[in-house]
């Protein structure tokens, strides 16, 4: 099985895509491509919102996913704002996916992390290692986006084979 991670976000989105050959232990493991899609902080919302949906057209024309994995919307109490600006990036990539047919799981953050962690409650950084640690890679990937893009991926390879199973 073969999953594609986004984590959109309107100054980068990280993207992962996977090859996971035993989603029941996520061994052997290979990451196909992951990177990041970075906009121009100066640039208006909406020509950003047009670039990354012509990244995600790129990019789904060449990978061709058969299914995608989105988190869910979160929106922590402090940063209100945040999560409107993730919500424009997140509607354009589910879009997106919608239109190229691409079957979309959406993972809700706390989900992600306990797929990774065993706790829906873990931090930024232990999620990184983790996906770090699952991926074998030598450091956790930078920027923060692509390994969260991993999460992503990775907990999506967990939940295919719960509802496949």
């Amino acid at each position: 099985m073969r999953v594609l991670g986004i984590d959109p976000g309107l100054l980068c989105t990280g993207y992962a895509y996977l090859d996971v050959p035993n989603p029941a232990s996520l061994d052997g493991i290979t990451i196909v491509e992951s990177g990041c899609f970075v906009f121009r902080k100066n640039a208006s919302i909406p020509s950003r919102l047009l670039e990354l949906e012509h990244d995600l057209r790129e990019l789904i024309d060449r990978l061709n996913p058969g299914i995608a994995c989105v988190e869910t919307l979160f929106a922590h109490p402090a940063y209100p704002k945040a999560a409107l600006t993730v919500a424009h990036a997140r509607g354009v990539a589910l879009m997106t996916l919608q239109r190229f047919g691409v079957e979309i799981e959406e993972l809700p953050p706390a989900e992600i992390k306990r797929a990774l962690t065993g706790s829906g409650r873990a931090s930024k950084q232990q999620m990184q290692r983790s996906a770090a640690a699952l991926l074998k890679l030598p450091a956790i990937p930078e920027p923060a986006d692509v390994a969260d893009a991993m999460a992503i991926a990775l907990a999506g390879a967990r939940r295919s084979n719960i509802t496949t199973a």
